[in-house]
């Protein structure tokens, strides 16, 4: 038997080319899309309007992917809530749901593992297994609304390289948009930064906030602790932020995880308030991470944040500290863990 096509991965134009070589009438797509993606369906038989007989030809040629919820963790802290899911081929994938007064975010991963290869990260320590398609990240909010948590905003942070799965990625927002009928102004997308991909999300102009894992003031420690670094420096990837900026209007997030003894020093302050003054005004937001602990990790939080931002502040860097949620179930940032088999294993 044939595989069956992924109909949830399956942009308007695309559904619509499909619905009308089933010789139906193409105004069938646009319902059938809404079933999919506003009103969350996963059977075709909950299609109310649709007419028996494609409903038939639908469920002969489509599936609709799900996630087998496997896991749900609560923080004690700040009811922050991590969801482990289950796909189709045994794989595991990590999404973490983070409420807040007014505005809920959902955390999505992009990839089963990730190959970008950070020291100070738990996604990648197994290396990448596969991209998730646009259904994997689609289903993470829509099982997640399913459990009861409505979804405001979201970022694209979990594990993996979003911009490592571009395609995927790319498709997955538009159908957000089209679909799910959020705006992308309220996404967020974390890069550890590939430039090349930055300069055609620029060209692409979606509206989206990019968040950029810096983590580093110079390209030595920044290439000890990120590899991508050695392809991209730090002069080629704020190149192609400052041109994402000048292309979107979109101010870019640099995130900066504060690792003792690594990148926490007052020269390294220094530094990074002289890379962010060769940024076009206005462009930039600096985002302190207090760097959390992870298996098998080496590296420790660093007791110095307040002062660092202290330091950019006097040098007029806008700059923030962010707030630590979930921890305590490990979803805090870079310690979910690569999503392949078995993993999550072991939490309490």
């Amino acid at each position: 038997m044939d595989k069956k096509t992924d109909i949830l991965s399956l942009n308007l134009n695309e559904l619509t080319r499909e619905i009308v070589g089933l010789s139906e009438r193409g105004f069938r797509a646009k319902q059938v899309f809404e079933w999919l993606h506003s009103k969350k369906a996963t059977d075709f038989s909950e299609m109310s309007n649709i007419c028996d007989q494609l409903k038939d030809k639908l469920g002969k040629k489509f599936c609709i992917k799900s996630l087998n919820m496997q896991k749900r963790l609560v923080s004690s802290t700040d009811n922050t809530v991590k969801y482990l899911y289950g796909l189709d081929d045994g794989n595991k994938i990590e999404t973490v749901f983070m409420p807040r007064k007014g505005k809920n975010s959902l955390c999505v991963s992009s990839q089963v593992g990730c190959r970008m290869g950070c020291k100070f990260c738990a996604s990648g320590a197994s290396g990448l297994e596969r991209d998730l398609a646009p259904s994997e990240m689609l289903a993470q909010l829509y099982e997640t609304a399913r459990a009861g948590d409505q979804i405001d905003s979201v970022v694209i942070m979990g594990v993996g390289e979003p911009l490592d799965n571009f395609a995927n990625v790319v498709k997955f927002l538009e159908i957000l948009q089209s679909g799910y009928g959020m705006s992308l102004r309220r996404v967020s997308l974390s890069t550890c930064g590939l430039a090349d991909k930055i300069d055609e999300l620029a060209g692409l102009r979606l509206g989206l906030t990019l968040s950029v894992s810096l983590h580093a003031s110079n390209d030595a420690d920044r290439s000890a602790i990120m590899p991508i670094n050695k392809r991209f420096n730090l002069k080629t990837l704020l190149d192609s932020c400052a041109g994402y900026f000048e292309k979107t209007g979109r101010r870019i997030s640099y995130e900066y995880a504060l690792i003792d003894g690594v990148n926490d020093k007052g020269d390294d302050a220094a530094r990074l308030a002289r890379l962010m003054k060769g940024l076009p005004d206005g462009s930039y937001h600096v985002n302190l991470i207090p760097a959390n602990a992870v298996e098998s990790g080496s590296f420790n939080k660093s007791a110095r944040i307040r002062p660092f931002a202290g330091r950019l502040a006097k040098e007029n860097i806008n700059v923030t500290v962010r707030r630590t949620l979930g921890a305590d179930i490990n979803a805090a940032c870079g310690q979910l863990r690569g999503g392949r088999r078995g993993c999550g294993q072991g939490e309490k």
